[in-house]
């Protein structure tokens, strides 16, 4: 699987050059309108991830997720058929009762059963979705239940992470993914099931978010208090550099040092640290299962073979974070936003089950070290969209470190613009784009 390296005298965009080199334009971001815009464009149009079949591991098993981020009060239910995985509208055929929910309809449930039984007025549907009894169904006219299945939503499976579209046209999820996803299938997803999640609201553009996990250029800075005084000196001195960064379609990839397990010089972490074998890269004893090593990591981890290397950042457009640690753990973000200036962020991590206290504190460790590492990152955000909302400046430069923003904010507009033009087309009912509606298609963003 071929990635670009660095030129040894040149920059990392100069592999890209259709992203420009120019400031980026930041409306994209404070645009009530262009919100709106990207929600039917990108979020009604691409596979979303919604998490693991560890959730529903079983027949019977169900959860539901809320999702404004596709538009206002849409709620689906996944469930596992006893055959395969699927996904439907949670709402009830009859008069649009919310299907599934429990004491507060806005919130997420998970649980099990036979069937789904309507509150409202107890119209039931199996497994499948399908509707098998209506109340007093003498009383309504000609009515065939045949012809009120559950709704379904398009719901596919790859390397037990579960996804869904809202777009019955899009292209599979396979395809979707591309070539990074199929480098990446082979890793032990399923050994680790150990989980630990956090969530929470941010103010500030969904964007934003994925912009600070895909450069390192803040870490020497803005991390400094988490490291030890020498070591957060020698970082802010030298910077830091990434190993890789790759760019195939809509997705993108970012590949760095770290996540020495154990540290070559113990000084440079905390003696908590030291106790535990375990930090911000995870625990430093690796598990003992199979595909984690260096020679056993699937071709595209680490598509340099560095030695140093420690982790790798995938980005999934549009929201979906999948980063592997070397140690032998991954984790992953979900951005969902609700608001041109407000998301929800999702943050999952996933270890092998420990075998004794000392591993599990180990893991402990490592998710509240991740916690306290992201809560700096997103300190940020809300002091930023307060001040990119004022419109003083709109355009703004980045590094050649910044690559992957440079390539987040032109994927997002290309959606909205391709979205626009086929408006156009239809609304002239030509089934082409006038000139004026043409997509725009910018470098520079």
């Amino acid at each position: 699987m071929a990635f670009f390296p660095k030129p040894a005298a040149g920059s990392w965009t100069e592999n890209w050059p259709e992203l420009g080199t120019a400031p980026v334009d930041y409306t994209d971001s404070i645009d009530p309108e262009h919100w709106k815009l990207e929600q039917q464009a990108i979020f009604r149009k691409t596979w979303l991830q919604m998490g693991r079949v560890e959730l529903v591991p079983k027949k019977g098993r169900y959860v539901t997720r809320e999702l404004p981020s596709v538009g206002p009060g849409v709620s689906i239910i996944i469930v596992n058929d006893g055959d395969q995985i699927r996904a439907f509208y949670n709402l009830c055929r009859h008069r649009g009762n919310k299907l599934v929910w429990n004491d507060y309809p806005g919130e997420e449930v998970s649980g099990s059963c036979r069937q789904f039984v309507c509150k409202y007025h107890a119209w039931r549907y199996d497994l499948k979705g399908d509707l098998t009894f209506v109340q007093q169904e003498s009383e309504f006219f000609d009515l065939d239940k045949a012809d009120y299945p559950l709704k379904p939503v398009r719901c596919e499976v790859w390397e037990g992470f579960i996804f869904v579209n809202f777009d019955d046209d899009a292209v599979s999820l396979q395809e979707y993914l591309g070539e990074f996803g199929e480098g990446l299938k082979g890793y032990p997803f399923h050994e680790m099931t150990e989980h630990y999640s956090y969530r929470s609201e941010i103010k500030a553009n969904w964007k934003l978010f994925i912009d600070a996990f895909t450069e390192f250029y803040h870490a020497p800075i803005l991390h400094m208090k988490q490291a030890e005084k020498e070591e957060a000196e020698k970082l802010a001195q030298f910077g830091f550099e990434a190993l890789a960064y790759d760019i195939k379609g809509d997705h993108s990839m970012v590949s760095s040092w770290g996540g020495m397990s154990p540290p070559k010089d113990l000084n440079m972490v905390k003696p908590i640290e030291r106790i535990l074998h375990s930090g911000l890269f995870g625990p430093w004893d690796r598990p003992d299962i199979k595909g984690i090593l260096p020679d056993e990591l699937p071709p595209a981890i680490n598509p340099g073979r560095h030695k140093t290397w420690g982790t790798d950042s995938f980005e999934f457009f549009p929201n979906w974070t999948l980063l592997f640690w070397a140690p032998g753990w991954y984790l992953t973000y979900n951005y969902w936003p609700t608001g041109v200036d407000s998301h929800i962020f999702e943050a999952d991590l996933y270890f092998v089950p420990p075998k004794n206290l000392r591993e599990r504190l180990s893991q402990e460790l490592a998710a509240v070290t991740f916690k306290e590492y992201a809560f700096q990152d997103a300190n940020t955000l809300e002091a930023t969209q307060s001040q990119i909302g004022t419109r003083a400046v709109t355009e703004f430069p980045l590094c050649d470190q910044e690559i992957l923003l440079r390539h987040l904010h032109m994927t997002a507009h290309q959606y909205v613009d391709r979205y626009q033009a086929e408006r156009a087309a239809q609304s002239n009912g030509s089934g082409k784009p006038t000139a004026a509606s043409s997509v725009k298609e910018s470098a520079n963003v």
